[in-house]
């Protein structure tokens, strides 16, 4: 029961801030414009609506609509990573984390709250997510003639498994913030990771052989061998190499065990250290 109490007051202090819905909206806003956009000119080339060459680029009109649904995660996981380092490194910046402990003395307890207020903030933004690409990427599939697979039951399991893959990112969040109390260092982490580190070494995969037996373990990579498809892995050579590919459910579980790994490094080395 602690730890429910605990999560309890944990989305309760989310709430009480404009962060979470700036971020949602953040989310929606940049997630639904490259889906609506991406759509377009995807489908446009396949129907060959465009002019001059940009036919040759075309992909397969069947392969559009998951590619463009699964931006929600391809490109917007580093909200739900955010919100998960904010939920802990918050507590550190603004010296809150003492009351916390207080009214939860068990630091573990604490932690756990946070870990399961983790998943429904985690699936309140995958549905955010999920609704910005599919509605303008359905929509912009539709105006140019393209099938926009919203018949079929492929197309929504694979849009639940974009709400547990936001789930697991925040769980991720949350050991990143447990590990690195300096928010800013949190941030620019997270940041320089998601956005450099990751995507180059996937880049550099393509085309320096052994790299992608790396780059496939990778958090990102996971979270696209969960959700089953990915703009960066129908480029060709950035998909896992031959023999290592992993089922939705085993990449599911490498992203676990990151979230696994680094709460339990965060909670051994930070969390039971005395609060400043």
């Amino acid at each position: 029961m602690t730890v429910i109490r605990a999560a309890r007051a944990e989305i309760s202090k989310l709430l009480s801030t404009s962060t979470w819905w700036i971020l949602a909206l953040v989310l929606l806003l940049y997630v639904g414009s490259t889906a609506g956009g991406l759509a377009a000119v995807f489908a446009a080339s396949a129907t060959g609506s465009l002019p001059g060459e940009a036919a040759s680029l075309a992909l397969p009109e069947d392969a559009i609509p998951p590619l463009i649904y699964s931006l929600a995660t391809a490109i917007g996981y580093v909200i739900p990573l955010l919100i998960g380092v904010l939920m802990v490194t918050t507590e550190f910046r603004h010296q809150t984390l003492t009351p916390t402990f207080l009214a939860t003395p068990r630091r573990g307890a604490a932690l756990g709250g946070k870990l399961l207020a983790a998943v429904p903030v985690g699936a309140l933004f995958g549905l955010v997510a999920v609704v910005a690409s599919v509605l303008p990427g359905a929509i912009a599939l539709a105006t140019v003639g393209a099938d926009a697979a919203l018949d079929q039951v492929d197309t929504w399991a694979m849009t639940a498994r974009m709400v547990l893959a936001f789930v697991l990112w925040v769980l991720i969040g949350v050991g990143v913030g447990a590990l690195v109390r300096n928010q800013v260092a949190a941030i620019v982490i997270v940041l320089a990771f998601t956005q450099f580190v990751e995507p180059i070494g996937r880049t550099v995969s393509s085309f320096v052989e052994g790299v992608s037996n790396v780059t496939a373990f990778l958090p990102g990579a996971a979270s696209d061998g969960l959700v089953g498809a990915s703009l960066y892995t129908s480029i060709p050579g950035m998909a896992a190499p031959e023999g290592l590919e992993l089922a939705w459910w085993a990449s599911g579980l490498v992203l676990l065990g990151y979230a696994v790994v680094l709460v339990t490094l965060g909670h051994i080395t930070s969390w039971r250290r005395d609060v400043a």
